[in-house]
């Protein structure tokens, strides 16, 4: 069937600001539009757009977001036959964008929170015929746990937000993608008890003390440095090419997306990556998140 997301659809709130506010701090903004995000939605448009036949496993609200939250998946042609609306609101994302390009965002899940195991189990067929399962931490992690279960293919997984995930499930993910900070908090999560836990270690470290932890394979994301790709057997550093960011917003989920979009059509992982770095700088020279995410026909920088 290609790769199945679960995961969550959102609207995106955009504000402008010319730096972010301190704490109690009240700044003048631009913007207020709505535009389509959310972390599955955004990995299945970057990787639909790219060539590859994605179907979405997911949940929105009837509310008048909705419409907006599903336009680019529509448009992109993602298979969104197993999206359910449900009663109640979609999920929300209000994201604040500074000058240099850096966001900070809160989620609001709505009917990203309905995406449960009982609702995932519904499509155990779809998400055992994937070559790909793709997941993220947008969901609960029941659900997140019984599309795991019910995969037969490749489990990639990108845990953002880091949630509390049973162990065992989590390892299963063949890449985990996660950036430094990820790395970390994923490393405390599997090894609570440790008092060795390094906040000063090097990515390189993270992600080999990620595989020592169980996983078969890493990709760990390093913004405008590109990544480091780590297995059993090797450790790839992948630089990204130079560009001039405007909004980092969703540049990581276009790293996600186009990841997968290579794996699935026989990449290697290294390959995947080296050409999924490109993605993601391309989508930080564009406003937005799904808007901002290249066709299989663009240049890409190099």
């Amino acid at each position: 069937m290609g790769i199945v997301v679960v995961g969550s659809i959102n609207a995106d709130l955009g504000v402008r600001v010319e730096r972010h506010p301190n704490p109690g701090e009240t700044l003048l903004g631009s913007g207020g539009g709505i535009s389509p995000g959310g972390k599955g939605a955004n990995q299945a448009v970057a990787a639909q757009l790219l060539g590859a036949e994605v179907t979405f496993i997911g949940a929105v609200g009837d509310d008048a977001y909705a419409e907006p939250a599903l336009r680019r998946l529509k448009e992109s042609g993602v298979d969104l036959s197993r999206v359910a609306e449900l009663d109640g609101t979609t999920g929300l994302a209000v994201i604040t964008v500074s000058d240099d390009g850096e966001n900070c965002i809160i989620v609001i899940p709505g009917a990203n929170s309905h995406v449960t195991a009982d609702y995932v189990s519904r499509h155990d067929e779809a998400i055992a015929a994937a070559s790909i399962v793709l997941l993220q931490g947008e969901i609960p992690a029941d659900g997140f746990a019984a599309a795991v279960a019910a995969a037969s293919g490749r489990v990639v997984v990108n845990l953002a937000p880091v949630v509390p995930v049973d162990s065992a499930v989590l390892r299963q993910a063949d890449p985990l993608i996660v950036n430094e900070h990820e790395a970390q908090l994923v490393l405390q999560q599997l090894h609570p008890d440790s008092t060795n836990c390094d906040d000063t270690a090097e990515p390189a470290q993270l992600a080999h003390d990620l595989i020592n932890a169980g996983f078969r394979s890493v990709v760990m994301t390093l913004g405008a440095a590109g990544c480091i790709v780590v297995t059993e057997t090797e450790s790839r550093t992948i630089p990204a090419p130079p560009v001039s960011a405007v909004d980092t917003t969703g540049a990581g989920d276009a790293f996600a997306g186009a990841l997968v979009a290579q794996l699935d059509s026989g990449a290697s992982l290294i390959d995947a990556a080296t050409f999924a770095v490109r993605v993601g700088a391309f989508a930080v020279q564009g406003w937005g998140a799904q808007d901002s995410y290249p066709l299989a026909t663009d240049t890409l920088p190099s």
